[in-house]
């Protein structure tokens, strides 16, 4: 079928087109250039004084893996009222903070994503982490894979293993979990939890295996650069939540040597300790940092007031966080010789100083930056908030004066605290589709999303005009996915399964001459059981695998 979309106003950052109308083509799921031959169009939509983007992504967002599941089970009432109209509901599933798979996708779809990305995927767990991702629908999936506090890197290092060891080791993780990233989670320190240890500076050693967070992130970053990841490494750094550690985040981009790295949720590690609260922004010595350093990308986390949960593998930070629990009920535990995990209900409020001003701080990490395509819009879904809250923070950052209205309306003693009233930028609508498409596809390693050119998969979301940015970017008019017309009017019209992304880099295969009697001895899982295949993924008929060349590969 060839499908014409006539006259819509597009923003297509990846291909220089910044809000030109034209014309696009789709044929078999692709786009593709005006057909010369004169044949003519199956379906035609007209789209003058529409906005065209491509599918949104997002390149951090919690919607697979243990963790969910625990929240949802721990909050059931969140499950019990519509999180829109906040009427009594009785289906499950329709959770606020944490919805269910299914739901997450059709909420996903309808505000004109088609791609979204779990930033925790535990490689011992990664089975059911694309179980539950596999239940996701329509949007497209993939993982980071979990390491640096796990028991074998930590062996390894201590044994002064090689660089070319552990990059097999690297290698045959993200294979065997079908990952397209590494992230390191508070790096060893949800290892040193486990010998009692309850905080780990990047420069203090682990008590048991005698090596500090830096040696992890530089070692796991030139592993990650050696074998041609294209998404950096994906640092949840050290003394997540601490006053202060603002100073750990800058002595991280420092200490990575021009390695790229990628920071994710930046907010909650942008702290001073500055003022009577002994709480402060650091966002401008932040982003001037970012700035600064070219290897260095970020996502911010933006909290945004209201109910929600956090949901996190940094155990020794959320067992630190527990008393703050609201409701009060909260789960933390250890996962075999890999990981941990905690999970803390949390409500933030516009009226207790310590979360107005880490809304401000998002905001001015956000607006501070200057480079659209080194930024990336994510609430750390659900940490920050839920993703059902986008369209809010897009028009924070495209309005100035509805922020102003906000900021007005914060903890007194917050308000002076920041300098967000006197940062004049707004994102524009071509700065939004960086940070949300071009930009997201770019640092993932998608070679054809992300854009609308000829060749491209056909992920197409559609707009009506609005000054009211919130309003605009909560219901887009269509969303095609591969193609295929799946949103209509704000509402899913059709049901499909996106594919899984992964990358699948080369790995010396004696490297299972150790892993083997490793396996036998500590951990419950056999080495045979820990590798996901392929068929796995694709073989109920909900998706398919799609793996994309390394950096500098065909």
């Amino acid at each position: 079928m060839l499908i014409k979309l006539t006259g819509g106003t597009v923003y297509d950052p990846a291909s220089g087109i910044d809000g030109q109308q034209q014309d696009i083509y789709v044929q078999d799921g692709r786009i593709i250039d005006a057909p010369k031959d004169g044949r003519p169009v199956d379906k035609e939509y007209d789209l003058r004084g529409k906005v065209v983007m491509s599918g949104a992504i997002d390149m951090h967002t919690h919607i697979g893996g243990g963790k969910g599941n625990i929240a949802r089970t721990l909050l059931p009432e969140d499950h019990r009222q519509d999180p829109v109209h906040r009427t009594p509901i009785t289906r499950s599933g329709n959770g606020h903070a944490m919805p269910s798979t299914y739901v997450a996708g059709y909420r996903y779809a309808e505000m004109g994503y088609t791609a979204c990305f779990e930033p925790a995927v535990l490689p011992i767990n990664a089975r059911q982490a694309h179980m539950e991702m596999g239940d996701t629908p329509i949007v497209d999936k993939g993982g980071y894979v979990m390491l640096g506090s796990d028991d074998f890197l930590l062996r390894m290092m201590t044994a002064n293993k090689d660089q070319k060891a552990i990059n097999d080791y690297v290698a045959w993780t993200l294979n065997a979990a079908k990952g397209i990233g590494i992230k390191v989670v508070n790096a060893g320190g949800i290892n040193a939890f486990k010998f009692n240890q309850r905080k780990l500076d990047l420069d203090e050693k682990n008590s048991h295996y005698d090596v500090t967070p830096r040696q992890i992130l530089q070692t796991l970053a030139k592993a990650v650069q050696e074998l041609g990841i294209t998404h950096p490494l994906h640092v949840h750094g050290c003394n997540l939540g601490v006053p202060g550690n603002l100073e750990t985040t800058l002595n991280t981009i420092e200490g990575i040597d021009g390695l790229p790295m990628h920071l994710t949720h930046i907010q909650f590690h942008s702290y001073g300790k500055e003022g009577d609260f002994k709480f402060s922004s650091g966002a401008a010595q932040i982003a001037e940092a970012i700035n600064n350093n070219k290897n260095i990308t970020a996502d911010v986390g933006q909290i945004l007031f209201g109910q929600t949960v956090t949901a996190s593998g940094d155990n020794m930070r959320q067992h630190a966080n527990h008393r703050f629990a609201s409701p009060n009920k909260w789960v933390c535990m250890d996962i075999e010789c890999d990981a941990g995990c905690g999970v803390v209900p949390f409500k933030y409020k516009d009226q207790n100083f310590v979360n107005a001003l880490q809304w401000a701080i998002g905001l001015e990490i956000f607006l501070l930056v200057e480079d659209p395509w080194r930024i990336f819009l994510t609430t750390d879904h659900p940490n920050g908030a839920p993703f059902t809250s986008y369209p809010h923070l897009i028009r924070l950052l495209m309005d100035r004066s509805f922020r102003n209205d906000m900021l007005a309306t914060i903890h007194p003693e917050a308000q002076k605290m920041t300098t967000l009233a006197s940062i004049e930028r707004e994102y524009t609508l071509n700065e939004i589709a960086i940070m949300t498409r071009a930009g997201a596809a770019r640092i993932i390693g998608l070679k054809d999303r992300g854009a609308l050119s000829a060749g491209n998969w056909a992920d197409i979301t559609v707009y009506t005009e609005n000054s009211d940015r919130q309003t605009m970017f909560t219901k887009p008019d269509y969303v095609f996915k591969d193609g295929e017309l799946v949103v209509k009017d704000g509402e899913v019209v059709k049901v499909t399964w996106g594919t899984t992304h992964i990358v699948k880099p080369d790995y010396d295969l004696s490297i299972e001459k150790d892993l083997k009697p490793y396996f036998d001895k500590y951990l419950t899982m056999k080495l045979g059981n820990f590798k996901i295949s392929d068929d796995e993924i694709s073989e109920d008929g909900r998706g398919s695998l799609t793996a994309h060349p390394l950096r500098g590969a065909a």
